[in-house]
């Protein structure tokens, strides 16, 4: 799955979607997909992330308190 960094606008490849489904990770590991050659894999905040729509994560993936806060 690709999302984009809010403040560069590049695209990550996140590959281990569990973890960015979890709400009790804030952190995922992707790689920024830049040119040809396959990049490191690196850190990235779930907060600063966006689907390449442009649209936010889902609240489910990012706070595990989102039925609480609902109500």
């Amino acid at each position: 799955m690709f999302l984009q960094n809010k403040s560069s606008d590049t695209l990550i490849e996140i590959e281990d979607l569990e973890v960015l489904f979890n709400p009790l990770r804030n952190e995922i590991e992707g790689r920024i997909q830049s040119g040809e050659e396959e990049q490191d894999p690196q850190a990235f905040a779930k907060q600063d992330l966006t689907f390449a729509s442009g649209e936010n994560l889902p609240r489910c993936w990012l706070d595990p308190d989102y039925r609480k806060s609902a109500a």
